[in-house]
């Protein structure tokens, strides 16, 4: 049976898209003046979390400036700091922060992966490029065998897990549910920056998806 070692092991040392891993590998290189201290991972990023996760977690892919520098996904950036706060409070974290991959983080009972593993330009990966992905994230599904919830964040994390899944129909709306075999879907806007400072995301409609998320893992 693979385990999450090997296949993370796997994941950092794919080059399956040159564009990502060109991009990427110029970002670290590059960088920006606030970080200019930093030595950017600029490496595709594995998952993380508790193998024996009931929650797992699909966000779109790693920041340029946030997991491509600090190795850990939603790790450094405003994404990240909704994430923890909400696991944080919900229970599934031990601190409300995640500012580096060596900062003390763990998670309980929860998973966090993307469907594409490598920053990509204007956070726009290609088709072709989330096809190149999805393998890992198909192992990750086999391998955290205990999952009950999956929470999609965003449309295209969405769409890309119920492809996966083979079911078609779905509607992506936010906090809406759907059974899909053993497993919950739950559907959730991003808790991007262009989401939370417009106000399409609020901090009460994010911490209900948790709630929701929550009642049914406890029931």
């Amino acid at each position: 049976m693979r385990t999450l070692e090997v296949l993370n092991a796997k994941i950092i040392t794919c080059e399956k898209c040159p564009r990502l891993a060109k991009y990427i590998a110029n970002i670290a290189k590059v960088k920006v003046r606030r970080y200019n201290d930093w030595d950017y991972w600029g490496r595709p990023l594995q998952g993380f979390g508790d193998p024996d996760a009931k929650l797992l977690i699909i966000g779109l892919a790693p920041a340029a400036h946030g997991g491509n520098r600090t190795g850990r996904m939603f790790t450094g950036d405003s994404s990240g700091d909704w994430l923890m706060r909400a696991l944080h409070e919900s229970g599934f974290a031990n601190q409300s922060t995640s500012e580096s991959k060596d900062d003390g983080l763990k998670l309980k009972s929860a998973y966090i992966t993307a469907i594409i593993r490598c920053a990509p330009p204007e956070n726009k990966p290609t088709r072709q490029e989330i096809v190149n992905c999805s393998c890992y994230l198909s192992e990750e599904f086999k391998i955290l065998e205990n999952v009950r919830v999956v929470l999609t964040l965003g449309s295209l994390a969405f769409n890309t897990y119920t492809s996966m899944q083979n079911v078609t129909g779905l509607k992506f709306k936010h906090n809406v549910s759907y059974q899909i075999s053993d497993k919950t879907l739950i559907a959730s806007y991003h808790p991007s920056r262009q989401n939370t400072q417009t106000g399409k995301l609020t901090w009460t409609a994010w911490m209900d998806v948790f709630r929701k998320i929550g009642k049914i893992i406890d029931s």
